[in-house]
């Protein structure tokens, strides 16, 4: 028996037998997750955590059958934050496009994997394709630079030290680990991400061999700290491994002085990595484009397209200006990139990627650039960074409301207004709680640098390219009940 008689749910999604057998099985999930979005009646689901996991426990243990799928998908989308919803509004969470959805569909139902050419070979074409378009985006030679498809920000920045680290302490380095004496600094903002810290241990760098760099108010690298970062590490004898600036903070949209940086990197020989995996969105927008000038510098670079990219997760990309300088990436495996069918021209993406089995997530994005184009893409960015402005003109024009800073890209920052300290910490951090207990909104928050109470912020993360102002009113409308009741 074949499955495809127990009403679908045995069948195969490849093949030619496989669109019928998926026909019925993606009616039921469409309307489930139609029927759990009109039960969340919201941004996200009310209740408290305890809640929420025993409706789970409770559909894990009674859903069964043909009809768990139909059960379970509704329950996904009732237990869901949905990034459409205006008022969910916390996070680099986009809510993705439709024509994104359908492609990553039929990658799902082909299931190629982008480790040997013989398992994907449109697939493993297209993202060599697809890389060299970006490439050129970001302003290298498209003939000259290298790069794959990655989970997102973290495996990237990851990618980014490795390469740094090999090029600067030397090829043997990953088999024989840091030379001794070496004291290997890498310099990165105090708004950076978290994952440098991460990495450089998984590097055997160490999280201490991370030295932050002060920022101004809006998160910005101060670039004359970073020289004397480079100056500190000359007088300690260690060696500067990378710079590692940030092109869109994860919480104001800041973008560090990428000019600056490059010229600090080349003068004391270090490499350049810019996360960009907020701010790369900026490129498909002429209005914000000139942000990222200085892009084109960098040694390596991070974007995330399931930002502002509107791609369902993941989507990242990581690009190196030198492909010669991906070197210690490479690998052979007898079994998946022989050399003898490299030279009869069957080629393979193995080398470029730090995992095996890996999905072609370029299709989702080919997809959505041929049928949008830049334009499109970039009028979608325009659109989130009105509302950015316009949400931060609201909350000037609200007197319980402060504004940290102006907005460089879609993220507003700012709390309710509480002359003490700690009771401002208290009052944003248990209003956002309530939001969320009850269902309202979906607020982010965060904490500036420093030392001592009164660095508890509320943020919003505007990418609902569709969002109105009458919604943002709305939005901080619930932030400032709350408010009062805290």
């Amino acid at each position: 028996m074949d499955g495809r008689g127990m009403n679908g749910t045995g069948g195969l999604s490849g093949g030619v037998a496989g669109p019928e057998a998926l026909r019925p099985l993606v009616a039921e999930v469409l309307a489930g997750l139609a029927a759990g979005a009109r039960r969340r009646g919201g941004p996200i689901v009310p209740g408290e955590p305890e809640e929420i996991a025993a409706a789970v426990r409770e559909a894990l243990a009674e859903a069964r059958g043909p009809s768990a799928l139909g059960r379970l998908v509704e329950l996904l989308a009732y237990g869901a934050a949905d990034p459409a919803d205006p008022r969910c509004a916390a996070h680099l969470h986009c809510p993705p496009l439709a024509v994104a959805v359908a492609a990553d569909l039929a990658v799902s139902a082909l299931n190629p994997s982008q480790d040997s050419w013989d398992q994907a070979p449109a697939a493993t074409a297209l993202e060599s394709e697809l890389l060299a378009e970006l490439a050129g985006s970001v302003g290298f030679r498209p003939d000259r630079a290298a790069g794959v498809l990655t989970t997102g920000g973290t495996e990237s920045n990851l990618m980014g030290l490795m390469l740094a680290r090999d090029q600067r302490l030397g090829p043997d380095v990953a088999s024989n680990g840091v030379p001794a004496g070496a004291r290997p600094r890498v310099l990165a903002s105090e708004a950076a991400h978290f994952s440098v810290q991460r990495a450089a241990a998984l590097l055997g760098l160490g999280e201490r061999a991370v030295r932050t760099v002060p920022v101004d108010r809006r998160l910005r690298m101060d670039a004359g700290a970073l020289a004397d970062a480079f100056a500190e590490a000359e007088r300690e004898g260690a060696t500067p491994v990378a710079v590692v600036a940030t092109a869109g903070t994860t919480d104001t949209g800041a973008i560090d002085p990428l000019h600056a940086a490059a010229d600090l990197a080349a003068r004391h020989g270090a490499w350049l990595h810019v996360d960009a995996a907020y701010g790369g969105g900026a490129l498909f927008s002429e209005r914000l484009a000139p942000l990222l000038d200085g892009l084109d510098r960098a040694d390596s670079v991070s974007l995330d397209w399931h930002k502002l990219g509107w791609q369902p997760a993941a989507a990242g990309v990581f690009l190196v200006r030198e492909a010669r300088t991906y070197a210690s990436l490479a690998r052979r495996a007898a079994y998946l990139n022989p050399a003898d069918d490299e030279a009869a021209g069957y080629p393979s993406l193995l080398g470029q990627s730090l995992r095996t089995t890996r999905r072609p997530d370029a299709f989702k994005l080919a997809v959505t650039l041929r049928v949008l184009g830049r334009d499109g893409l970039g009028a979608l960015v325009d659109r989130c960074h009105d509302s950015a402005l316009r949400a931060a003109e609201l909350i000037r024009a609200t007197p319980e409301l402060e504004l940290h800073c102006d907005p460089v890209l879609t993220t507003v920052v700012f709390r309710y207004a509480v002359a003490d300290p700690v009771g401002s910490d208290r009052v944003n951090a248990g209003l956002r709680r309530e939001l969320l207990r009850t269902g309202r909104a979906v607020v982010g928050r965060t904490e500036l640098p420093g030392p001592g109470p009164g660095r508890v912020r509320l943020k919003l993360t505007l990418l609902n390219p569709h969002t109105t102002e009458a919604e943002l009113a709305s939005l901080l409308d619930a932030v400032v009940e709350a408010g009062r009741r805290g």
